[in-house]
C-alpha cells in the first residue's frame, strides 16, 4: 500500500510536471514578439489654416498648422525644413529667428504658427516638409502672388 501511494505521489509530480511545462509552451507560442511589440509609429497629417493668395514685398502671412495622427507614442519628435523655390522670403515659427532653408529644425508642439516675410517684388513660392523620427514626412507647398502696394 504504502509503494502505491509513492506511485502516486511520483505519478502526480511527474503529471504536474509536465502539465506545468505544456502551459509554459502554450502561453510563449501564442504570445508571440509582435503581439508584444508596442506601437510607436503613427502617420500623420498636418492641418493648415487658409492662408491669403496675395503678398507685398515686406508683408508677412501667418500660416497657423497643426499635426494630427491616429494614435499618441511620447517618444514621437517632429521636425521641419524649408526650401524657397521662386522669389525671396524668410519663414520663421513663432518669433525665432529666420529659418535657414533646407536645415531641420525641431518643433516642440503640435500646434505651431509659421510667418512668412515677402522679400520680393514677383510671385514667391515654398515648400515645408514635416518629419517625424519615426521616418514620416508630409509636404506642405505654398504660392503667394506679388501684390502693388498703392496701385489702383
Amino acid at each position: 500500500m504504502k509503494k502505491l501511494i509513492n506511485i502516486t505521489k511520483r505519478g502526480l509530480s511527474i503529471f504536474y510536471a509536465f502539465a506545468s511545462l505544456f502551459l509554459i509552451e502554450l502561453c510563449l507560442s501564442s504570445c508571440s514578439e509582435d503581439e508584444l511589440a508596442i506601437t510607436k509609429n503613427f502617420p500623420f497629417e498636418i492641418i493648415v489654416m487658409p492662408v491669403q493668395k496675395d503678398i507685398a514685398n515686406g508683408e508677412t502671412v501667418e500660416i497657423r498648422c497643426r499635426i494630427t495622427s491616429s494614435g499618441s507614442y511620447t517618444g514621437t519628435r517632429y521636425s521641419i525644413r524649408y526650401f524657397q523655390s521662386d522669389g525671396k522670403g524668410s519663414l520663421r515659427i513663432f518669433n525665432d529667428p529666420a529659418m535657414k532653408p533646407n536645415d531641420l529644425y525641431p518643433l516642440q508642439e503640435k500646434e505651431f504658427r509659421l510667418y512668412y516675410t515677402s522679400e520680393s517684388t514677383v510671385s514667391q513660392s515654398f515648400d515645408i516638409w514635416v518629419a517625424d523620427n519615426m521616418g514620416n514626412q508630409q509636404k506642405l507647398s505654398f504660392e503667394f502672388n506679388h501684390q502693388n502696394v498703392g496701385v489702383l
